[in-house]
């Protein structure tokens, strides 16, 4: 057994292999680089009960990034605590241009004993999969996107466009795009070529969407997905999203906190007497972010439930339909108050967006506080 009962231990992982450094417990305690493991899980094991031999207590830290947390998961397993770190809050000094794999895992490391390390939530693998899904279907949706646009931009350059006014990629826009005749077979061949391409990028949307559907009734946030659809410009694929990125929102103790992961937070850049804000920071989960502004633009338009909505609001309980039409008025106040003092629309939906995480937060508490009492 080592004279130092505690150690700190930073993986610098990557594909193949993982940057490994130690810091004893204490102060004062040593810290030293034990070199680069394979990656795989038996090397891993391998050296986490080594290094438990040694130590009475080991914590274990690596970047969050592209390796998942799989590691996380391997070293809970085995009876270690393990925090994944959250790079953009990882404190760095300003004239350190000098970046190794040896030098990142001993500034982990260092940095996990003075506890300046700031930890991410980790899914579970059931919840990590619904992310999977969810985020495979906006990159679907991207590919429909990218599609449409080289179909309008091959027209276009033949001199054809719909006619202005009349809303895209409907029926009616389908049935002109398939009637359209070129002299050369070549472009045809092209036209043709696109449009099977559209409508294969198209059923592919469904199909997940389809998956999606399928997999939220047995999901764990089940019934925040159904309370969060009560809140107008929510639909089941917009809150399994944003449940998927954020995750238990009861982790959040407040609604500004809410507002303040999803970099929704106004800059700032004070000094002295002179306190400038600018604009948000756009430091929290981009794609719930997206997700809240895109929901957001509902709210240019006066308070009503349409047809459509009036059964995912019936499907809430009265004090999430109450926050719901609350949100409502509030947002819809918001908008144009902001707009009368002369804001960009879309300054102002941003703006909407960050009082609406307040209305998901309040509304996601409200649906975890109805559940019932576990025997």
């Amino acid at each position: 057994m080592s004279d130092h009962s505690e150690a700190f231990v930073a993986f610098d992982t990557s594909k193949l292999r993982n940057a490994v450094a130690i810091a004893d417990g204490g102060r004062a305690g040593e810290v030293r680089f034990l070199g680069e493991f394979e990656s795989s899980t038996t090397a891993t094991s391998k050296l986490v009960r080594k290094l438990a031999a040694k130590y009475q207590r080991v914590t274990f830290c690596y970047e969050a990034g592209p390796t998942g947390y799989e590691l996380h998961r391997q070293i809970k397993v085995l009876g270690h605590e393990c925090i994944v770190v959250a790079p953009s809050l990882i404190p760095k000094k300003p004239g350190d241009r000098v970046k190794t794999n040896r030098r990142d895992a001993v500034s982990l490391a260092k940095l996990l004993r003075a506890g300046e390390l700031t930890a991410v939530w980790v899914p579970d693998c059931r919840h990590e999969a619904v992310r999977d899904l969810t985020r495979g279907r906006e990159t679907a949706v991207i590919d429909l996107r990218s599609k449409r646009q080289q179909l309008s931009a091959f027209l276009l350059r033949q001199g054809r466009w719909y006619p202005a006014g009349k809303k895209t990629w409907t029926k009616a826009h389908m049935n002109w795009l398939a009637s359209q005749k070129f002299e050369q077979p070549e472009r045809s061949i092209v036209c043709e070529e696109m449009m099977f391409a559209i409508r294969q990028a198209q059923e592919r949307v469904e199909r997940l969407e389809q998956a999606i559907r399928a997999a939220v009734p047995d999901w764990s946030l089940a019934k925040v997905v159904t309370a969060l659809m009560a809140l107008r410009g929510i639909d089941l694929i917009s809150a399994t999203g944003l449940l998927a990125e954020l995750g238990d929102l009861s982790r959040f103790r407040t609604a500004p906190e809410l507002m303040g992961y999803l970099g929704m937070g106004c800059s700032e850049s004070s000094t002295g007497d002179t306190i400038k804000r600018g604009p948000i920071t756009k430091a929290g989960n981009r794609r719930a972010r997206r997700t809240l502004v895109e929901c957001a633009w509902s709210y240019q338009h006066p308070p009503r439930i349409g047809i459509a909505k009036q059964e995912k609001v019936a499907a809430a309980s009265p004090k999430v339909r109450e926050i719901a039409w609350k949100a409502q008025s509030r947002l819809n106040r918001r908008y144009r108050a902001l707009i009368r003092r002369g804001k960009l629309k879309t300054v102002a939906i941003t703006a909407v967006a960050r009082e609406l995480a307040g209305f998901v937060w309040a509304v996601a508490r409200e649906a975890g506080s109805a559940e019932p009492a576990t025997k």
